[in-house]
């Protein structure tokens, strides 16, 4: 029986946290048992918004070596970056000769982000969603682990695939592009900040001490949650919707830790914070240690690295090409073969 294909990516634009892993990469690992999977270091799309080209570079390799660190393993899925398939910029620029502009408009990621850029918004910050369904449709993807605040983009890949493409260029009722799916994450989907519980935590908050990374020292760990907005009362619990940072810490500790939602509930109900926070540090520094100790390992042998991206990427071209060549016969353009 055929295996599901997934389909997902991280952009390299500063450390991997909590968020990142709690909510994507360790659900990834999971997926690569059950699922034929393609993880992709999304470069391309860091690049829509001012960044350091040194940095650029060094961050992919780097994210590239956390995903392994991880668990993600390059035995059992496809781990490559997105610049190094030119496919991914070529279907992005097909899609958008057939998407409406109104479309793109109507984008609520774009509009935040454009209100933050004011003057200086790129084209390629509006254009974001359609490399992103240039990201997906170009692997046959079956399914994408997506969290609520990108719904919205894969709802758009899937109307251009079926209304712009499909329904417009097909053959013989046979689809040029598969119709992608969702795969909504449970647990830990959606972690959020430590100075403000009603906020994703985020790579891009201009306050550090929001979010932990995958790499930060146990000391650096300890101080931020330390310093973590609580409130004035004792005793944690879940769905308080008045106390979102009990609800955020309570449900960070009860993953770290391995003891469940139902396990930490009993233990720290009656609990204060000056109890609960050295137990939530402990648990961090210990789940992020041997991802700590693996890292540094990988990163040590680049060439090695190197070299599985260099696996990750032919493996890759060779499904991304197919379906680009497809998309290219539909449209009338001439092979270049």
């Amino acid at each position: 029986m055929t295996r599901q294909r997934v389909f997902s990516g991280v952009q390299p634009t500063g450390a991997l946290h909590l968020g990142n892993w709690l909510g994507a990469i360790r659900n990834w690992v999971d997926l690569q048992k059950t699922h034929e999977t393609f993880f992709c270091v999304v470069d391309l799309h860091a690049i829509t918004t001012p960044h350091n080209p040194k940095e650029l570079s060094e961050n992919t390799l780097s994210t590239a070596a956390l995903y392994m660190a991880c668990g993600i393993d390059p035995e059992l899925c496809t781990i490559f970056i997105q610049s190094h398939i030119s496919a991914h910029s070529e279907l992005c620029w097909l899609l958008n000769a057939v998407t409406p502009l109104n479309w793109m408009e109507r984008m609520i990621q774009f509009k935040e982000k454009a209100i933050k850029q004011g003057d200086n918004v790129s084209v390629g910050l509006l254009d974001y969603p359609i490399l992103m369904a240039a990201d997906i449709l170009l692997y046959d993807t079956d399914l994408v682990p997506v969290g609520e605040d990108q719904k919205q983009h894969l709802e758009l890949a899937r109307n251009i695939a079926q209304q712009r493409i499909n329904s417009r260029f097909s053959v013989k009722e046979e689809p040029i592009f598969k119709i992608p799916e969702a795969l909504i994450m449970k647990e830990g989907a959606k972690i959020m900040s430590l100075v403000d519980g009603r906020n994703k935590m985020s790579k891009s908050d201009p306050n550090d001490s929001s979010r932990i990374t995958l790499l930060d020292p146990p000391e650096l760990i300890t101080k931020k949650i330390k310093r973590a907005k609580t409130d004035s009362l004792t005793g944690l619990e879940f769905n308080n919707p008045n106390r979102p940072e009990a609800d955020n810490l309570l449900g960070l500790y009860s993953i770290l830790s391995g003891l469940g939602r139902d396990n930490v509930s009993k233990e720290c109900e009656q609990m204060g914070w000056g109890k609960f926070k050295p137990l939530l540090a402990d648990a961090t520094v210990s789940a992020l240690e041997p991802i700590q100790t693996r890292y540094k390992e990988l990163i040590g042998d680049k060439a090695q690295l190197i070299d599985i991206l260099k696996d990750g990427k032919n493996a890759a071209e060779v499904v991304a090409n197919s379906t680009l060549n497809k998309v290219r016969k539909a449209l009338g353009l001439l092979d270049r073969h």
